[in-house]
């Protein structure tokens, strides 16, 4: 069954939903081997924004705008892949799967399919923006296509991501007053997922996050106010030592750099998202000097 409710836009910018991101600044530094900028869209609305590799079928990251929610899934919505990767003349509507007799040709070279997790047994699909981060049902139904997904171990997933992501579910839900600006990525190991004897997905060496929350709860506890205005956290995907690590926006940018598909010059949030007072300060400063 084909669904045109669904659509996105391939390109080699992403002027189209740029408002994912904080002040409008893609982070900068991710590198990759056939980057396509995608503008997820559903239902005739943006969103998110998603940095795929089309030659390691896996995304880089994905950009999103956090939504205040009660943390349910969606379990009645079809996976779905992006047609618009192979062809520039497709109409922009993403389509359900599996694939069907009518599928426009090379989609499997140029992406992730349902059965390229078939015998991968020890691997889940794991979403970069989380339904359970989102709050309409619309909003949720976008999450679930194969481009916003990577393979993780179950174990990661289970138990130390899908944690993590409640946890800042609910400290964004209860301190966070305007906008969230969210992404997620990875890094890559080496190691991928075959079929037939071929090189089908790359395997993500980490997963991180990261938030940007300008207008935030000043009189938060302690033990949550300095981890705002941003924070972020990684995770091995491996069998052990999986355990999420939270750490300050730089220090995930620092850990980043370490890794061979970052550059030195990583950037996740646009001067590392300066809360809205102190923009309201330097303003401030300016007119009393003029």
């Amino acid at each position: 069954m084909v669904s045109f409710l669904v659509s996105a836009s391939v390109s080699n910018s992403f002027k189209d939903c740029r408002h994912f991101f904080y002040m409008q600044t893609p982070p900068v530094g991710i590198r990759g081997t056939s980057l396509k900028k995608i503008c997820q869209r559903y239902a005739d609305k943006l969103r998110y924004s998603t940095l795929y590799d089309s030659s390691r079928h896996l995304p880089l990251y994905s950009a999103y705008i956090f939504k205040k929610s009660d943390g349910k899934r969606r379990m009645d919505t079809p996976w779905m892949y992006e047609p618009q990767l192979v062809s520039e003349d497709e109409s922009g509507n993403m389509r359900t799967l599996p694939l069907t007799d009518d599928t426009p040709p090379l989609i499997e070279d140029s992406q992730a399919v349902l059965e390229d997790y078939t015998d991968a047994v020890q691997y889940k699909r794991g979403p970069l923006n989380p339904d359970l981060h989102q709050a309409e049902p619309d909003d949720k139904s976008s999450t679930y296509t194969l481009t916003n997904v990577v393979p993780l171990i179950t174990d990661v997933m289970d138990l130390s991501w899908n944690p993590y992501l409640d946890i800042v579910r609910r400290r964004l839900n209860n301190f966070c007053f305007g906008k969230s600006f969210m992404v997620t990525g990875v890094t890559i190991s080496g190691a991928t997922i075959q079929k037939d004897k071929r090189d089908r997905l790359a395997v993500p060496k980490h997963l991180w996050l990261a938030y940007c929350c300008p207008q935030f709860d000043r009189n938060s506890p302690y033990e949550v106010r300095f981890m705002f205005p941003s924070y972020g956290g990684y995770a091995l995907n491996e069998q052990t030592g999986h355990s999420v690590v939270e750490v300050p926006l730089k220090t995930l940018e620092v850990f980043l750099k370490s890794q061979t598909d970052i550059d030195n010059d990583v950037t996740i949030f646009y001067k590392g998202c300066v809360s809205e007072n102190l923009f309201k300060k330097k303003r401030d400063l300016i007119s009393v000097s003029v």
